[in-house]
């Protein structure tokens, strides 16, 4: 049988530009020409055209001066609405990666530095400096594969940005509701725009997004929480691009990847808190054709993605949640293969064979040799999370148990299974990157094919708002109490109307 998952045909074939809003229309003056508009900000109104062209001032002055001036009331509605949604995705990522090995060894190294106690630490009621707070938590909510993700940027902003903010709001205090959602939202959108411009030849370099372009989306926010003015804001991005660092090998692996976010969100936090006090960085450094951060880290850059719709189009719309705890590129081929067999009513034992065709990036990516090396290893590969769903029906915290990571079953089923690169998914270009097609031969010789262009939990195939509370409540299970569970619940959804920010930081820490 053979049939497209997850979207009608018209939605299917949506690209990720596609898939956000056509504008924000409340921030928007479109008297006189067609062409042009303005966007209101806090100090002022900004000229905007087709081109998206602020001024004749490069990129990285053109952002920095459009997000120092960025305020709560002229965020869009929507944009609000997702940020909410992604601040309780990542306090689950958060409070659940705080319990995982990895990140209390990180813990244990930030408290033995003895920095001035002011940021708490998730789920152990320490604190520290606001820095290592960063640093901890980032490595947290990066800690288990389960962080939210911007598709085309390859980057997973809320375990870069909400540590950073939840950690000046709770040192600095005096902030509101609107403030954080502010802060995240700048963090955000500037740095999935500059992992658009980055281009997936920043990941074929075998840098890995997160700690790379990720430290801009830590200073972003960080530069939010302090106020810092557009001349400061500029150098925190100069003084930020020279931190980012990552190496993707990490992911066959080793507990380095789930650090990478960590000290991207304490670079940030540095960055933000060195330009605060007049130290300067490379304030070209987006755009400067030698030594300048894409030219270097990506070198096929993509420039015009850096301002495209600017204000305007929000490339948060464009962030995407996860129901597998996997890595994001092995989703579709995950739903793929638990539909073929729940429509089909096959057992593990049924299968005889399994074919998945896949982009280039994802072959890259995902489909090495699996090695019982760690989870880490096991959630980035295609054989072994293709087996665990095939066994249990799902990939999520209980298929990464130490024991399971050298089952015999999974072992056996990875012999089952092969992967390739699909010419027409790879024709189809980097929208369609984590598309994937699943053939199932059964032990009877029928052959069940499944195409999904879009997995479920992306922009094009969203889980409900629903869907993401009862993933943070499952989560975080055993680790809240019951009543602070539904507190955290509450305050997130209600955000933008909380006057003092200590209200959601009491309940979360």
């Amino acid at each position: 049988m053979n049939c497209i998952a997850g979207l009608p045909a018209t939605a299917a074939t949506m690209t990720e530009q596609q898939a956000g809003p056509a504008s924000a229309a409340e921030n928007l003056d479109m008297t006189g020409d067609r062409n042009e508009f303005d966007f209101q900000g806090a100090n002022g109104v900004w000229r905007m055209n087709d081109n998206t062209s602020l001024s004749h001032e490069g990129p990285t002055a053109i952002l920095s001066r459009f997000f120092a001036d960025l305020a709560f009331d002229t965020i869009p509605e929507q944009v609000v609405a997702r940020i909410k949604l992604s601040l309780l995705d990542s306090l689950a990522c958060c409070i659940h990666g705080a319990s995982l090995p990895w990140t209390q060894k990180v813990a244990s190294l930030a408290m033995a530095e003895g920095a001035a106690p002011v940021a708490s630490l998730f789920g152990s009621g320490l604190k520290t400096s606001v820095s290592l707070a960063a640093l901890v938590n980032g490595t947290a909510g990066h800690a288990f594969e389960m962080d939210d993700i911007h598709k085309e940027s390859i980057i997973h902003p809320g375990s870069l940005a909400t540590p950073v903010v939840l950690a000046y709001a709770q040192a600095r205090k005096a902030y509101s509701g609107p403030d954080l959602i502010t802060a995240l939202a700048t963090g955000y959108e500037l740095g999935v725009r500059i992992g658009n411009a980055a281009t997936m030849a920043l990941f074929f370099r075998g840098l890995h997004p997160q700690g790379t372009t990720g430290v801009f989306v830590a200073a972003g926010s960080a530069a939010k929480m302090l106020g810092l003015d557009a001349n400061q804001f500029l150098h925190t991005l100069g003084i930020a691009a020279s931190q980012g660092s990552g190496l993707m090998a990490a992911q066959e692996g080793a507990m380095v990847k789930r650090l990478h976010c960590g000290r991207a969100a304490q670079s940030g936090v540095y960055a933000a808190s060195l330009a605060a006090s007049g130290f300067t960085g490379i304030t070209n450094v987006l755009e400067a054709p030698y030594g300048g951060f894409l030219s270097t880290m990506s070198g096929s850059a993509n420039m015009e993605r850096l301002t495209a719709g600017l204000g305007v189009s929000w490339e948060i719309l464009n962030v995407g949640y996860k129901p597998h705890a996997s890595v994001t590129s092995i989703h579709a081929a995950l739903d793929g293969m638990l539909a073929i067999m729940n429509e089909n009513g096959l057992s593990a034992d049924d299968v005889a064979s399994v074919s998945v065709g896949l982009s280039q990036m994802t072959y890259t990516h995902c489909a090495w040799e699996y090695k019982a090396q760690g989870v880490t290893a096991a959630q980035m590969n295609l054989f072994y999370c293709m087996s665990a769903i095939a066994l249990d029906g799902r990939v999520f915290t209980a298929q990464f148990e130490e024991q399971r990571l050298n089952d015999p079953r999974i072992m056996a089923f990875i012999q089952k299974i092969d992967a390739a690169v699909d010419g027409e998914i790879e024709a189809m270009g980097a929208p369609f990157r984590h598309a994937a097609r699943v053939t199932v031969i059964d032990r009877s010789g029928n052959r069940h094919e499944r195409l999904g262009l879009h997995r479920r939990g992306s922009p094009e195939y969203p889980l409900a708002p629903e869907e993401i509370t009862a993933k943070f409540r499952n989560v975080v299970s055993g680790l809240l109490p019951d009543g602070k569970i539904d507190r955290v619940i509450s305050l997130v959804d209600n955000l933008e109307e909380m006057r003092d920010a200590s209200e959601l930081l009491e309940a979360v820490f």
